[in-house]
């Protein structure tokens, strides 16, 4: 089948759907699904340690390569702070930070497309599901200046006092919420901004304006940290980007 690359970005979740090179090693601030649409992918974990599977649930701040062998995948990210990808921490704490081979069989590419343009994870995935508590509301209010354009360079003090915390114990309060620390959380959150500003306009140095970075230098560097790979490798190559509510 012909690849359609696609990027859906909605506020607590994003899907890429297409072709990708191999990535380079990388960890990010959020659980992803990786789906082989088309066959096996290899995921490499560690010096030596390559799996071959079908699919694979990686928790948010584990390194990892993906190499898609040619193979057509889809990749769902989970906001780290999302009723889903809290239900699944459980999972995580039983399991481990990786789960293979997690997903439903492809079958019928029409279902499964389905059901990631849905991101319908409870007819994805072959877990139980645990109810999530709230997330904390401090934690909350932080969030949402955070994933705001143009208010990305608050600072971790700044942001504390706006909750009324001291620097220390926001830090601590965020990385217990959300099982990542601030500083990753933010480079995230920006890395996100800037491709959703891609729906408007597909030139790299506006993306880069919109995520608040310094400048497209800076956002290559930041997008290759988060995804192994160079902006222009997987975002020039979009055929659609859409914003979903």
């Amino acid at each position: 089948m012909p690849a359609h690359n696609t990027l859906t970005l909605g506020p607590d979740r994003a899907l890429y759907v297409g072709d990708l090179p191999p990535t380079g090693w990388h960890c990010h601030a959020a659980p992803v699904l990786l789906v082989g649409l088309s066959g096996r992918f290899a995921l490499h974990l560690g010096p030596g340690v390559v799996e071959s599977c079908h699919s694979a649930l990686v928790d948010a701040g584990v390194e990892h390569l993906l190499d898609p062998r040619g193979e057509q995948v889809a990749l769902m990210y989970l906001e780290p702070d999302s009723r889903e990808a809290r239900g699944l921490r459980r999972q995580f704490d039983q399991r481990g930070s990786v789960i293979l081979d997690v997903a439903i069989p492809v079958g019928a590419r029409s279902a499964m497309d389905g059901y990631l343009r849905h991101f319908d994870l409870h007819a994805l995935l072959r877990l139980p599901w645990a109810p999530a508590a709230p997330l904390d509301a401090r934690v909350l209010r932080s969030l949402q200046a955070l994933r705001t354009p143009g208010d990305q360079r608050l600072l971790r003090d700044g942001l504390a006092a706006g909750v009324q915390l001291s620097s220390s114990r926001f830090n601590h309060l965020f990385r217990a919420e959300m099982g990542v620390s601030l500083r990753s959380y933010r480079v995230w959150s920006q890395v996100r901004l800037s491709m959703a500003g891609l729906a408007t306009s597909p030139r790299l140095t506006d993306a880069a304006l919109h995520g608040a970075f310094s400048d497209s230098a800076h956002f290559s560097r930041m997008f290759r940290q988060t995804f192994g790979m160079t902006p222009s490798s997987v975002l020039k190559p979009l055929k659609e980007v859409v914003l979903v509510p």
